[in-house]
């Protein structure tokens, strides 16, 4: 296990981030706030896949004046996101938002932000300092990584003192770029000067496939030095596929568990049954199943040959392992008896389904 940095507690609408408590998942809806009604519905399936903070654009005070009707359909807390004008932070924190995130970059005057401090500080919600590389004019002047990481947190310190005059302290910083040595470099320099809790994330990482790759390396460094209370993965994707590479991201380094873990060979000329397509069925089907005991960790093996079955995978659960169109089912190790190809999924789910 990893030693994590102690970081100061903050409370984000019933969710507590620092301090070691676990590492909170967020994402951010890609409907029009203004549609309150398609964004309570995205923000559902998102709370099903397991998102624990939304955050939502509020472009306008159209968008401000929902977040109440957002807020009341939902069950997880609802962040503001605020850009180049301090009164729709204000209209937000008036309609009962659980956080706000504002960018040093293009909030506005020292005296505007301490404006929404003010209102902030009356509604005891917290504020996230959400520094962006591409938003900070001053770090295109630098040729370097390590320059452009000082530039990122000299921002957002900047940013975190004017809260700290206000003598507001429910602050939670992030620090992005889009390549991973700025993004770890900045995290790293800033947790040797706050303990504020941080937000981590690489921006504008990518497709899905590059996105994932990119994330789960960043992610990943910092992680694995104990830095971050809450992360996000930015894809551009649907927002429940930001939510489902997090969760494995954390669960890969027993940070965070979903309740299922499933180990499968890449397969070869030995298998005989298609273990791609069932593994996708498999996957499919048990993000559906919700395990509220997510302490107990299952193992699912699903194997396309005798060769990687019960002693390679000894350590699962229980498994499949893959013949010419069936699989023998073992348990523990043992094995329990055959199953044609086409079961396969439906008695792994079955299994699963026995073990929660």
């Amino acid at each position: 296990m990893f030693t994590r940095k102690e970081t100061k507690v903050i409370n984000v609408g019933g969710v507590k981030i620092g301090g070691g408590n676990p590492i909170a998942i967020q994402s951010m809806t890609n409907t029009n706030t203004r549609d309150w009604k398609a964004t309570v519905k995205q923000i559902k399936q998102l709370q099903d896949a397991g998102c624990e903070i939304i955050r939502v654009s509020v472009p306008d005070i159209e968008c401000a004046k929902n977040i109440k009707l957002i807020k009341k359909n939902i069950k997880i807390p609802l962040v503001a996101d605020i850009h180049f004008d301090h009164r729709l932070a204000i209209e937000s924190i008036k309609q009962g938002v659980d956080k706000l995130r504002i960018n040093p970059g293009n909030i506005g005057s020292k005296e505007k932000v301490m404006e929404l401090v003010k209102e902030a500080k009356k509604a005891h919600i917290p504020i996230r300092i959400g520094v962006n590389a591409g938003s900070l004019k001053e770090v295109h002047d630098f040729s370097t990584t390590k320059d452009k990481a000082k530039a990122l947190v000299k921002a957002a310190i900047e940013h975190v003192k004017i809260l700290e005059d206000c003598d507001f302290g429910d602050i939670a910083v992030s620090l992005k770029a889009s390549d991973v040595e700025t993004t770890v470099e900045a995290y790293k320099l800033f947790a040797s000067k706050r303990n504020y809790p941080t937000h981590l994330g690489i921006t504008e990482a990518g497709s899905i496939f590059r996105g994932t790759i990119k994330s789960s390396v960043g992610l990943g460094i910092m992680l694995a030095q104990g830095l971050g209370d809450t992360i996000r993965v930015s894809l551009t994707a649907n927002p429940v596929e930001e939510v489902r590479v997090a969760y494995q991201i954390l669960q890969s380094l027993g940070l965070r568990s979903t309740g299922v873990e499933v180990i499968s060979c890449p397969t070869c000329s030995r298998t005989k049954v298609n273990l791609i397509k069932i593994v996708d069925e498999l996957e499919a089907a048990l993000s559906k199943v919700h395990n509220k005991n997510t302490k107990k960790n299952i193992k699912i093996a699903v194997m396309g040959c005798v060769v990687n079955g019960p002693g390679e995978a000894k350590e699962a659960d229980f498994g499949i392992a893959g013949g010419i169109g069936e699989g023998i089912l073992f348990q523990k190790g043992k094995i329990i008896c055959k199953v044609p190809e086409d079961k396969w999924v439906k008695k792994l789910l079955s299994m699963y389904k026995k073990s929660i």
